[in-house]
């Protein structure tokens, strides 16, 4: 199987979310399940549907994320330094509009945009991978191509 790149930040934010659903979440479902057993006639009690479809959502998240983490290789920026790849801090400019943005290259289940983790499989990640402080880039984005000066890459 594929390994998963991740970040140590995101591993252990999904490492975090496994334990509070088996540790938490878990054993609350279970009690309310247990609960509106005792409520009597399950065909029509509300409760109990409501808290099985909650289980089945929990269970299916559990696997998922032990699935994940499983896969995941853990890829320390700390020890990386150089040209952008995985896990680098880059901070570029918008070559039209002098708008600088830094993202950070993640993996695809870390990745949120708005928090500027920015999903190493996107096509801007794939332009910058492999350039340098300097180097420009072309993206072609749904609204046109994009032109972007890399202004500086970090690994923190």
């Amino acid at each position: 199987m594929e390994k998963i790149l991740m970040t140590r930040k995101g591993h252990a934010a999904l490492s975090d979310e496994l334990k509070q659903l088996k540790s938490v979440e878990r054993p609350a479902i279970i009690r309310a399940i247990a609960e509106a057993r005792e409520l009597g006639d399950l065909s029509e009690n509300a409760e109990y549907h409501s808290a099985r479809e909650k289980q089945s959502f929990i269970e299916g998240r559990i696997k998922e994320l032990e699935g994940i983490l499983s896969l995941s290789e853990t890829i320390d920026p700390a020890t990386l330094s150089g040209a952008v790849k995985f896990s680098a801090t880059v901070t570029i400019v918008d070559e039209d509009t002098d708008e600088e943005k830094t993202y950070q290259i993640v993996g695809e289940y870390e990745a949120d945009i708005e928090r500027g983790l920015l999903n190493i499989k996107s096509p801007l990640a794939r332009a910058l991978v492999g350039k340098e402080e300097g180097d420009s880039v072309e993206v072609r984005t749904p609204g046109g191509d994009k032109a972007y000066e890399i202004l500086k890459i970090e690994y923190k």
